[in-house]
């Protein structure tokens, strides 16, 4: 026996006499309770006046798992009531990952099922695909896939022959997550939405696409190589979302001094003004660190000529940098000790003077590590004050 949710997903409340029964575990010879399968939770709901904790296809039917033993018997006439809050938002969700398929139909590129779940506060297809999934083509998805809500769509369910469904090149197979749809079976249930999408699947369904309500898409990843994953959310909380998204819309035209229609426009051009803030800021720091470098102090050891000094507000790789741009200009060898809670080493030279040598020496003395070649080298994490560093490096 198989759960009658998929043929007759309307139904809330039943009766049926009880096949067996063992601890929380009941067995009727009836239920309209949708047994988790396919991505779709168990339904929620009472039996004989017990919460309904989870509801299981298993070998001898389908297995009604009780919040406490009910203490019933084989041959106990029961009644189950089917939380109707949650089979709604089952049905709605279900048939909005067939809209959504839909679309992925009309925009996406070798288009397969790779996977599908549904929880309480979103809804997942895995989208097997070749396209590009960006954020134009995810805005499409989403504006068609209200489309298909809004032109109130019939939505209608039958059993067919497993090698005609086959032979139908329209129909999508989820293999992957429809457990059992098509398993030692001569017939596959086949759902359609007119004149949009035609699926194998053993879900609850609304009869109507004016049902499900509004679709927000909410996130998209790439769970693995060629798939595409879109969560979308619907009624409630699509509509949350939605004013969650205007709100941060108007705000930040608001904050721009547009309209949202315009926000895109205002956003290039703030984003255009910093980044030349960013190159004029550039330019400036370039010019005052090598003005700083320039005048750091002389010194002369071994016969090459060396400029040895602080420097601070800048990091070791932008120190780094001018060093080798004004090392040779008029000095054999630049040293400069960064300022700071974490002073460090960097060494430029022509040559003529072992950078990484100097390095060495200085964390041997001072702590930290490093290292590089002959005409650069760098140190960091010194435990020592920098004006002590510069002292050494002069003296030798």
């Amino acid at each position: 026996m198989q759960t009658r949710a998929p043929a007759d997903p309307d139904v809330r409340e039943f009766e049926a006499t009880v096949t067996a029964a063992a601890g929380g575990e009941v067995v009727l010879d009836r239920t309209y309770f949708y047994a988790e399968s396919g991505g779709q939770p168990a339904d929620r709901g009472t039996l004989a006046g017990v919460p309904v904790v989870d509801v299981r296809a298993g070998d001898d039917g389908v297995v009604h798992h009780l919040a406490e033993d009910p203490d019933l018997s084989p041959g106990d006439e029961v009644v189950g009531v089917i939380d109707d809050e949650f089979r709604t938002y089952c049905m709605r969700a279900h048939t909005a990952s067939h809209l959504l398929y839909g679309a992925g139909r009309r925009l996406l590129d070798d288009l397969g099922y790779g996977g599908f779940d549904i929880d309480a506060e979103k809804v997942r297809v895995d989208l097997a695909t070749t396209t590009d999934v960006d954020d134009a083509v995810l805005v499409e998805l989403e504006r068609l896939t209200n489309r298909a809500v809004w032109d109130s769509r019939p939505v209608s369910w039958e059993e067919v022959p497993v090698e005609e469904a086959r032979a139908r090149d329209e129909v999508a197979f989820n293999t992957k997550t429809e457990e059992g749809v098509m398993s030692d079976a001569d017939t596959v249930r086949l759902v359609e939405v007119e004149g949009w999408d035609v699926a194998a699947c053993g879900g609850t369904h609304v009869a109507n696409t004016r049902e499900i309500g509004p679709i927000e898409v909410l996130d998209r990843s790439n769970p693995g190589e060629g798939l595409t994953r879109v969560e979308f959310a619907v009624g409630p909380g699509a509509i949350d979302r939605r004013a969650t998204v205007r709100r941060a819309a108007l705000d930040a035209a608001r904050d721009l001094d547009t309209n949202v229609t315009d926000l895109d426009e205002a956003v290039a051009s703030l984003r255009a003004e910093r980044d030349d803030l960013e190159a004029a800021v550039r330019t400036y720091k370039s010019a005052v660190l090598d003005a700083r470098l320039a005048d750091l102090p002389t010194a002369e050891r071994d016969g090459a000529v060396w400029r040895i000094g602080t420097v601070a507000d800048f990091d070791p790789n932008e120190v780094g940098e001018a060093a080798k741009e004004r090392v040779g200009d008029d000095v054999d060898a630049l040293a400069v000790v960064g300022e700071g809670s974490a002073p460090y080493v960097v060494v430029a030279t022509t040559g003529e003077v072992d950078a990484g040598d100097v390095v060495d020496g200085v964390t041997e003395r001072f702590g930290g590590g490093g290292g590089g070649g002959p005409t650069f080298a760098q140190g960091g994490g010194l435990d020592a004050d920098p004006a002590d560093v510069v002292a050494a490096l002069r003296g030798g």
